[in-house]
């Protein structure tokens, strides 16, 4: 096995521990903790946009892999068809070659291809534990019995990668604080208004005309 294909089976071993650490029967706050930590983590999405570019090159190989398949079994019905019947005799260790050739080939297409949808099946199951423990937070926050508001904010932004979360959650602190200001800034337009009435009141009684 190439070097490659080794390192294609390693991240499909990888996968397959991530689906079972996925879906292993944890409590709900630690499932929550992990999922935050996997969407704020700057760490985690440098290498999902990394697995994204790698996964690229295995689906590269996976069509190679088809079309050396597919080139092998031509080559085998193409030998059969011009030798006939005394195609055994004939062939000798270049059959034998070419059967190897057809059982690497189909090796290295299965390889790639159960790695391919393996991550398209880790990537549909995050998304529906995400699902899940959003319903789960929204059923404790009806029933009153989760206080941890920060931790419930926090699962809201899970999903996204660690960098556009941080950012998301620092424009949406910011448009809260711009809310609060244009709070305060009415505040106090509304006092001065109520002062300027109240000057304007006092200078109609003529109380302020003169010292006494």
């Amino acid at each position: 096995m190439t070097l490659y294909y080794t390192l294609v089976f390693l991240l499909l071993v990888a996968e397959m521990a991530l689906f079972m650490l996925l879906i292993m029967p944890l409590p709900f706050a630690m499932r929550r903790k992990v999922f935050t930590f996997i969407s704020e983590n700057p760490i985690v999405a440098k290498v999902q946009y990394w697995l994204k570019i790698t996964f690229v090159f295995i689906l590269i190989l996976f069509v190679d892999s088809v079309n050396r398949v597919y080139r092998v079994q031509v080559e085998l019905a193409a030998a059969a068809e011009n030798t006939g019947a005394s195609a055994p005799a004939i062939m000798g260790h270049e059959r034998l070659e070419v059967q190897a050739r057809k059982f690497y080939s189909q090796r290295n297409m299965y390889l790639c291809g159960f790695t391919l949808f393996l991550s398209l099946i880790l990537n549909r199951t995050y998304i529906m534990i995400l699902e899940v423990l959003r319903l789960e937070e929204k059923l404790k926050q009806y029933e009153g019995t989760d206080k941890n508001t920060k931790e419930s904010e926090k699962l809201a932004m899970a999903g996204d990668p660690g960098e556009i979360s941080r950012l998301k959650r620092e424009v949406e602190l910011r448009d809260k604080d711009i809310a609060t200001l244009k709070k305060q800034a009415a505040g106090l337009h509304k006092e001065y208004d109520s002062l300027a009435e109240k000057y304007g009141r006092t200078l109609e009684d003529g109380t302020p005309k003169k010292d006494k």
